[in-house]
């Protein structure tokens, strides 16, 4: 049987990968500590630390059970707090993952504003990761439902989703660029203009992946800067470095200085899915989805609630 405190040891002198330091942070002393990840790593017959005199660092095998220990430690500590919680009468919690067009969109800001109405003392802790950090969130079940901006593969055997909406994109011009107040645009207006390509996911392809939807819509975009998300893109434009695509919910209000067009020869939209464990541990779970999954416009699609 693993013991918690030698884990939050490890995991304390990992992420300095510093005895000292950690020890410091655990407000113990430092033979302590190195007696107690010495007897971890004899229990386990496993070398977790390569030591010399300089620093001490992680073994190959010493960094995969550190994202272990951090994971068994975040669900230790969620359970810890239900437990507290369930003894104070109270109904539990909910641990949500996002990414920040759950937000933007405004569909967790209304999911959340019809919980506190039908269960007002549930607390919510909110958890802004990226969609692989989210799965691995749900499969630790340190997370009760993930907000993400691409579903878990058909085939996965423990997480469900469904498609909870598509925002279309727009594009967002300089206000005094030429083409801002010129009637029905066509594709060949926006080939060969400087553009702002907005990163869409962490796959290494999105750039790729961009470029291919301009040219499937009739244009070549010549791309002059890359923007990490929408917000960094809209300054850009603003700026007057470019044209770019954005999602709808995301250029509502704009700040002077950009304008907006529609473009309805150009079918590209954001997605947003939830995802969750296939097995719900407490009904307060699969009521939040249906919750979540009730807030977006339209039928959900691509699995389905009961899925």
């Amino acid at each position: 049987m693993l013991d918690l405190r030698q884990l939050r040891y490890f995991v304390a002198v990992a992420e300095t990968e510093h005895v000292g330091r950690a020890a410091e942070q655990l407000h113990i002393s430092q033979s302590p500590l190195s007696r107690q990840i010495a007897q971890l790593e004899k229990e386990l017959g496993l070398v977790l630390f390569e030591r010399d005199r300089q620093r001490i660092r992680l073994t190959s095998d010493g960094r995969v059970f550190l994202a272990e220990a951090q994971a068994l430690l975040t669900h230790a500590g969620r359970l810890e707090n239900l437990g507290r919680r369930l003894g104070r009468g109270e109904e539990g919690g909910l641990c949500v993952g996002y990414v920040p067009d759950a937000m933007h969109t405004g569909l967790l800001p209304a999911a959340l504003r019809t919980l506190r109405l039908e269960r007002p003392g549930i607390h919510v802790a909110l958890y802004g990761q990226q969609s692989a950090e989210q799965f691995e969130g749900l499969r630790q079940r340190s997370l009760d439902i993930a907000l993400v901006q691409e579903p878990p593969a058909e085939d996965d055997p423990d997480l469900r989703s469904a498609l909870l909406l598509e925002d279309p994109l727009q594009l967002v011009l300089p206000g005094g660029h030429p083409l801002a107040d010129k009637p029905d645009l066509v594709p060949a207006d926006l080939d060969g203009q400087p553009w702002i390509a907005v990163e869409s996911s962490r796959d290494p392809a999105w750039r790729d992946a961009f470029v291919a939807s301009c040219v499937a819509a009739g244009f070549t975009p010549d791309i002059t800067l890359d923007a990490a998300e929408p917000l960094t893109a809209l300054g850009l434009v603003a700026s007057g470095f470019g044209l770019a695509l954005v999602q709808r919910s995301m250029v509502r209000g704009t700040a002077p200085g950009v304008a907006v067009r529609e473009l309805p020869w150009h079918s590209g939209s954001a997605r947003l899915w939830a995802a969750w464990h296939r097995v719900d541990l407490r009904p307060v779970v699969g009521a939040f989805r249906a919750t979540v999954l009730g807030t977006a416009p339209g039928e959900p699609a691509g699995g389905g609630i009961g899925a």
